[in-house]
């Protein structure tokens, strides 16, 4: 009688898709203790360490436990680009999908602006990521590991993060708010929640929601537009809410946490750049706990935009100014890298 070879699939747990809480529970239960949970999560985030052997102050026992029901890594660093204050990093996943994050320097620190899905269907028109539609949320271990790998790549502790990279944070809202809470805990990457900020290009139902989350995390608005006409032909996403709607919910979001919003303005070159446009904005703002980041326009082999003059962005800066709105302008990171939102995973797609 002929032997018959039976090979067991063992699933292994991703390690990165639990908080802390959970982790305890998932030990507690298969026999094990809080405070080995306390050593782990040190290991890991705090010492980097990326091999359960190397754990040196776990029982033989708990490490053979944790080598074969769980896994610390399933996202792959495919490549990165760099320049003086930027890293592009492109991730493959699992399932062979790619996305990306980037890391920029700045004097106060250093950020990470992550993804959040892949791909993204909110369609506006000057976004690279757009172009290529949603094939999926990221889970929560995901974006978990965005984070991970870009500390324990280059060494360094990341000071604030920004939830801006491919796809809509609040199109995934369950796991980002998981994310946010999971980013701040003293066991983890020990983020202060006013390093954190989420970036929206104006879900209004959403909005509300996360306003009565009463977490400390910084709310972004990618407006981009000074009028519903405009906005209606650069973004997708106005035609079911209009700026009237969003600005409605963000009134609603400053009075319930007495926090200012962050509203991000994209310069396009004769597009949404015209003084009216500023005079526009001033009095679509004039009197709400904002600020307004301009945003010189990064651009692609693939785009139909340019950016604004300098002469102009330093103009509509004054105007914005001049009628007591509080205004920067965004340095620009990354420009000899691939560093526009989308555009080192649309290359990747197009090979």
């Amino acid at each position: 009688m002929p032997y018959v070879i039976i090979y067991m699939v063992i699933h292994l747990k991703n390690f990165f898709d639990f908080t802390f809480l959970e982790f305890i529970d998932y030990l507690e239960k298969n026999g094990y203790k809080k405070y080995n949970a306390l050593q782990i999560f040190d290991w890991i985030y705090k010492k980097r360490e990326n091999n359960f052997d190397n754990m040196s102050n776990l029982s033989k026992n708990l490490r053979f436990f944790l080598k074969n029901n769980l896994k610390l890594n399933s996202l792959k660093i495919l490549k990165y680009e760099k320049s003086i204050d930027t890293y592009k990093f492109l991730f493959q996943l699992d399932d062979k999908e790619y996305i990306e994050s980037v890391l920029m320097i700045h004097n106060y620190g250093k950020s990470v602006c992550i993804s959040t899905q892949v791909g993204c269907n909110m369609g506006c028109s000057f976004c690279e990521s757009g172009k290529l539609k949603k094939r999926r949320n990221l889970n929560f271990y995901e974006m978990n590991e965005q984070l991970f790998l870009i500390e324990i790549t280059l060494n360094i502790k990341i000071n604030s993060v920004v939830l801006m990279g491919i796809g809509e944070p609040f199109d995934n809202y369950e796991n980002v708010l998981k994310f946010i809470k999971h980013i701040n805990d003293s066991k983890t990457f020990e983020i202060g929640a006013r390093h954190i900020t989420v970036s929206t290009c104006g879900i209004v139902p959403k909005i509300i929601q996360f306003s009565n989350e009463e977490i400390q995390a910084n709310l972004a608005i990618s407006l981009h537009a000074s009028n519903d006409t405009l906005r209606n032909k650069l973004m997708k996403i106005n035609k079911v809410y209009s700026i009237k709607e969003i600005m409605d919910s963000l009134k609603y979001y400053i009075k319930k946490t007495n926090r200012r919003v962050t509203i991000e303005y994209l310069l396009l070159c004769n597009i949404n750049d015209y003084d009216y446009n500023a005079f526009e904005l001033a009095n679509l703002l004039k009197g709400l706990n904002v600020y307004v980041n301009l945003i010189p326009y990064n651009e692609t082999s693939k785009s139909i935009y340019q950016k604004s003059k300098k002469v102009q962005i330093l103009k509509f800066y004054d105007i914005l100014k001049k009628n007591n709105i509080n205004v920067t302008i965004r340095k620009e990171f990354g420009k000899e890298i691939s560093a526009a939102c989308g555009q080192l995973r649309s290359k990747e797609v197009d090979k």
